[in-house]
């Protein structure tokens, strides 16, 4: 049987390195806090979340990597991303100014070896209709993704 235990998934290339970068760390940091993660998770509303982590009590924590000033400035659709979530995070670079984050999100500094949680946001608990749809679309995203290491042909049918 291989062994897929250095496999690396393919870069969707619409990434920064900086973005990149800030993702690898707080998923380093989630991992610690026994959270599961996915990348670039396609939500019901038809957004795309940048991380979504997945707590062993079912907890769904989304994180929004902001790279720049100019990447936050240029978004306003993060504020959808609560619906899908427990606890929403923004994570940006060091050297990035915290004070422009808005206040009812969780803060999260970050770079490509770990990253440290400045500021925990409120908790909006999923009604439990949202939860299980949230869990059914993490467990078929990470099935499909593991799938694709071992069959990469299967990618190219498609998303579920």
């Amino acid at each position: 049987m291989p062994n897929f235990s250095h496999a690396v998934l393919p870069q969707d290339g619409r990434q920064s390195d900086m973005a990149l970068a800030v993702c690898r760390g707080t998923r380093r940091l989630l991992r610690s806090l026994k959270f599961s993660t996915l990348t670039e998770l396609p939500l019901a509303s038809g957004r795309r979340a940048d991380i979504v982590a997945l707590a062993g009590d079912a907890s769904i924590l989304i994180v929004e990597i902001k790279s720049s000033i100019a990447d936050f400035r240029a978004d306003a659709k993060w504020p959808d991303y609560r619906a899908h979530c427990d606890k929403l995070y923004f994570a940006i670079p060091p050297g990035m100014p915290a004070a422009i984050m808005p206040e009812d999100a969780g803060l999260i500094v970050a770079d490509a070896f770990g990253a440290e949680i400045l500021r925990e946001p409120p908790e909006h608990r999923l009604a439990g209709a949202t939860r299980r749809a949230m869990l059914m679309r993490f467990a078929q995203a990470a099935a499909h993704r593991l799938h694709g290491l071992s069959d990469p042909e299967i990618l190219g049918f498609g998303p579920l």
